[in-house]
């Protein structure tokens, strides 16, 4: 079975009414891969706190309302991606935030590709360009 890293630009996508959103299909099919079992899907536990701050922001913003926040984070939840504590991926992490100029929330999802030995997929384009090329992270773009 296929193993990815997903970053938050990518969960939202799967949380979030589509308001001018791209990639959402891609991320959609990603996630019904996982759902069939034919990808697993990875993260640092990072993750819940950054969609839980995503909700928090949609919410201010009007985008949706507090219970279907909530309710989309107890989807995530019953998502069931795998979560590596973000404290196992200090070393690598810092390393790639330090050389490349990153900040160190990126890099703990570049980090765990790295150690997972598999790739990022995220629909953050400047991540791609930034480390795109030294490291796996690939573009949900081209999913």
């Amino acid at each position: 079975m296929k193993t990815c890293v997903v970053d938050t630009s990518v969960a939202a996508k799967w949380l979030l009414p589509a308001a001018n959103e791209t990639f959402v299909d891609q991320a959609n099919h990603l996630l019904s891969m996982h759902v069939k079992g034919d990808v697993q899907l990875l993260a640092p536990d990072l993750i819940v706190s950054e969609l839980g701050n995503v909700c928090w922001k949609a919410v201010r913003r009007g985008r949706t309302t507090r219970l279907e926040a909530e309710s989309a984070l107890r989807r995530f939840i019953e998502f069931a991606i795998e979560t590596v504590p973000a404290s196992d991926l200090l070393p690598p992490a810092w390393s790639i935030a330090v050389a490349y100029d990153r900040n160190f929330y990126d890099s703990l999802y570049v980090a765990l590709a790295v150690v997972a030995k598999t790739e990022l997929l995220t629909a953050d384009e400047r991540l791609v360009n930034a480390l795109g090329s030294r490291f796996p992270v690939r573009w949900l773009g081209a999913f």
